[in-house]
């Protein structure tokens, strides 16, 4: 195995434990069964990439090629469930506080390098568009979280929390228009930095996109409470 090669399967490890302990953990907070637990394990952290090969044709999706990063965010998974059902208590106090500090911080590390992994993986089958580089680096770093969100019927990250799409989407950038000066893993070096220094710096200072809050939707829930109490009164007044 190449320098090269080998920096790349350690970057990808990395996103891999970083992903799968992050679907892990909701799963258990969700109260999921072990199953459950190394579903949203494994989806986390290989879920983006194989949205990335359907998007490219690559088929069947790496992560059934190569199995290793399926197999990795699997042991994750059951590691960590059977940790936290030995001692139930762990994941509260101050450890479970330094627990998501930590993990705050290999989310931002395994964002950067799925990001830039995605654009490498779709440089090398020879699609050069930047637009398609952008958006499939995008997806590698997301996707998998989405897909997270989703299966735990949850309000999904990416779209309410501290700029986390738009950083993948920095780095992105960062990472396509370096390749042709600086070559493939400097720019992804480049890439995965931008994206995991935009999310700390996000996470620490609560750096949020604008929204509309829709005041609308809470005067109407009090009235539409009310309105129930009132028919509820007028119905045992009836009897």
């Amino acid at each position: 195995m190449e320098y090269s090669e080998l920096f790349i399967f350690i970057m990808e490890i990395v996103g891999t434990v970083a992903f799968a302990s992050s679907g892990a953990l909701l799963a258990i907070r969700k109260e999921m069964d072990l199953f459950g637990v190394c579903v949203l394990g494994v989806i986390t952290s290989v879920g983006g990439g194989m949205i990335r090969d359907l998007i490219l044709g690559i088929t069947p999706p790496h992560m059934f090629r190569s199995p290793v990063y399926t197999m990795v965010a699997l042991g994750v998974s059951v590691l960590l469930f059977c940790l936290l059902y030995v001692r139930r208590g762990l994941m509260q106090g101050k450890f479970a506080s330094a627990y998501d500090r930590v993990m705050a911080v290999f989310d931002a590390v395994g964002l950067g390098i799925f990001t830039v992994m995605g654009i490498n993986t779709a440089a090398k089958v020879c699609y050069k568009q930047n637009f398609l580089l952008l958006f499939v680096g995008l997806v590698t770093g997301v996707g998998g979280g989405l897909l997270r969100d989703v299966m735990a019927q949850e309000k999904p990250y990416i779209l309410t929390r501290h700029v986390y799409a738009c950083a993948s989407l920095a780095g992105a950038l960062v990472c396509v228009y370096l390749r042709g000066s600086m070559g493939e893993l400097p720019a992804m070096t480049a890439g995965a930095a931008v994206v995991t220094a935009v999310r700390l710096l996000a996470m620490h200072y609560r750096w949020n996109l604008p929204r509309v809050k829709w005041e609308g939707k809470e005067n109407r829930e009090p009235a539409e409470k009310a309105e129930g109490l009132e028919r509820k009164g007028g119905d045992q007044n009836d009897k």
